[in-house]
C-alpha cells in the first residue's frame, strides 16, 4: 500500500478511541440512577461491548500491515455531569468523533486496499446507525424531528 505507515496511524487513532470508548461507556454504566437504571445500563454496557470489538478488530488490522498498535487510549472527558440527557449528548459527541475517523481512513484506502475500504465502510454504517440511535434517545416523547 502507497501509505502504509498513515493507514496504520489511522488505524491506531480509531483503536484508542475506540478503547476510549469502552472506558467512556464502563463509566457511564455505574453512573446511571433512577427508574430507567437497568435498560439503560444494558445499552450502555453493550456500547461498552461493542467498542472493544471494535478496537480488537482495528488492533488486527494494525498488526497485518505490520504496524504496533498503540496503548494510549483516546480523549476522556469527565464532565461529572451524569443525568442521562448529558450521558448521551457525550456519547453523540464521541460517536461523532469515532465516525470522522472512521472517515479519514476511508480517504486514506480508497482505490488502494479492498479490505480496508470495506472495513471503513462497515464501521461508517455502523457508527450512522448508533448516531441515529443516540439522536433518538435524546428527542423528547413525540418528536419527529431530530436532535443534532
Amino acid at each position: 500500500m502507497k501509505d502504509n505507515q498513515k493507514v496504520i496511524n489511522a488505524l491506531n487513532t480509531i483503536l484508542e478511541f475506540e478503547l476510549a470508548g469502552v472506558v467512556r461507556y464502563t463509566h457511564y454504566g455505574l453512573m446511571v440512577y433512577g427508574y430507567s437504571r437497568i435498560p439503560i445500563v444494558g445499552w450502555i454496557r453493550e456500547q461498552a461491548t461493542e467498542s472493544l470489538a471494535h478496537a480488537n478488530q482495528a488492533g488486527e488490522l494494525i498488526t497485518n500491515l505490520g504496524g504496533h498498535p498503540s496503548l494510549s487510549i483516546g480523549p476522556l472527558l469527565e464532565t461529572h455531569n451524569h443525568d442521562i440527557g448529558n450521558i448521551l449528548r457525550e456519547s453523540l459527541e464521541h460517536e461523532r468523533n469515532s465516525l470522522d475517523c472512521y472517515k479519514d481512513l476511508l480517504q486514506l484506502v480508497e482505490g488502494q486496499s479492498v479490505m480496508l475500504e470495506e472495513y471503513a465502510r462497515e464501521m461508517i454504517y455502523t457508527e450512522e446507525l448508533h448516531l441515529g440511535e443516540v439522536d433518538k434517545m435524546l428527542r423528547n416523547p413525540g418528536d419527529v424531528k431530530t436532535f443534532m
